[in-house]
């Protein structure tokens, strides 16, 4: 290609402060250095955590520096490769991750673990291996969230943080694998390990939930109950495999205690997918907390997936000395460069990813896309780029 080699001019939205709408800027996109892959942006979805941090930074994440290009789940095309890179060529259609598998240190090693930390400091204050950020605007460099920055038409990524895709992956559904889906998926069918006939309660229907309930029916949970204060999404729950819907609103009791009298002791399987206390007409509740206490004594195995970064949580020990389970997941479980492609053939021949989408959206209406997941009309909004 013309472009191998050359600084690339091209459309980003860039965050220039907290709180203030994304704006459209004509930013420089520098070659990829050794071990980086430069892509051409098809598809990103535009994911909660990149509204929270914009407008809700320090509350439930952790503060990065601005400016910055938000957007961490998407899918491309190759463009150039940096010296040493032996995995890809250009062309190849590939989904950017946030969570790298250097396939080398101990977390890549170990049977159970999917958590590599090769360049991990660096990617979560927006930097890559040497840094610095790929990105710039007029000689200021904008930084790469998590060290992807979707939300641009080009971006560079380590070849440790790109997953290979067969060539007729469709990249504006595929792109949603790079985040909720996956995690909300793994969390029923790797984390929890939902066994078949068993009772599941799903915390938050935003995609996460949503792809949670979807894990839960796929390992044939006999009931599976979705479980939010937008009632809108439950029409999309059932799609996906819900038995039952269950608003806390419609309850003085506290939510734990109504999903254990619905199943006469507990659910074997809580999958918490919202991360953060939720306000109802009864009052503030955390989640985390009644996904916990929901579950049965003895065998109940409570799964934690929200993304937060700085909410706490509050045990009662007696829950846990009851036999119950409490874990997290991050990511689903999956081991990321290995296992997405995986997930894409999956989607090929029976995963549902469209039913997610809601609204399909240029660059330039990204602003549009955070409106409609503020007022709740959107479980995914994909922005062509």
């Amino acid at each position: 290609m013309s472009t191998i080699g050359q600084v690339i001019k091209c459309k980003a939205a860039v965050a220039w402060e907290p709180g203030k709408p994304l704006s459209i800027e004509d930013v420089e996109v520098a070659p990829p250095k050794a071990h980086e892959v430069r892509i051409k942006v098809v598809a990103a979805g535009v994911c909660h955590t990149d509204w929270e941090y914009l407008y809700q930074t320090g509350k439930g994440m952790k503060f990065r520096p601005f400016p910055l290009v938000l957007g961490h789940e998407a899918a491309g095309v190759v463009e150039s490769v940096g010296p040493e890179v032996t995995n890809f060529s250009p062309g190849d259609k590939v989904i950017p991750l946030f969570l790298p598998q250097c396939g080398e240190c101990e977390q890549c090693r170990g049977p159970k673990r999917n958590q590599c930390r090769k360049n991990w400091a660096n990617a979560q204050v927006g930097v890559l291996a040497d840094g610095t950020s790929r990105i710039s605007f007029k000689g200021q460099q904008v930084y790469q969230y998590l060290g992807i920055s979707s939300f641009c038409q080009y971006t560079v990524v380590p070849d440790i943080c790109l997953a290979k895709l067969r060539c007729d992956a469709p990249l504006d559904k595929v792109c949603l694998l790079g985040w909720d889906v996956s995690t909300g998926y793994g969390a029923a069918v790797n984390a929890c390990k939902v066994e078949k006939d068993s009772s599941c309660a799903v915390f938050g229907l935003g995609a996460v939930g949503l792809a949670a309930v979807m894990g839960c029916q796929a390992a044939e949970a006999k009931r599976i109950i979705a479980v939010d204060i937008n009632p809108d999404k439950f029409e999309k729950a059932r799609l996906l495999g819900a038995t039952d819907c269950v608003n806390p609103n419609d309850y003085i009791k506290p939510i734990q205690q109504v999903l254990v009298e619905l199943t006469d002791g507990g659910v074997d399987y809580a999958l918490e997918c919202n991360g953060k206390p939720v306000f109802t007409t009864t009052g503030s509740s955390c989640c985390l907390s009644a996904a916990l206490e929901s579950t049965s004594d003895g065998w109940g195995t409570c799964v934690l997936v929200g993304e937060t970064e700085t909410e706490a949580m509050s045990v009662t020990v007696e829950k846990i000395l009851m036999g119950r389970t409490l874990k997290g997941t991050y990511f689903g479980d999956w081991n990321s460069v290995a296992d997405v492609p995986r997930l894409v053939d999956d989607y090929m021949s029976k995963l549902k990813l469209g039913e997610f989408i809601d609204h399909n959206l240029q660059l330039d209406q990204i602003n549009m896309a955070f409106e409609y997941m503020k007022r709740g009309e959107s479980v995914r909004t994909v922005i062509s780029l």
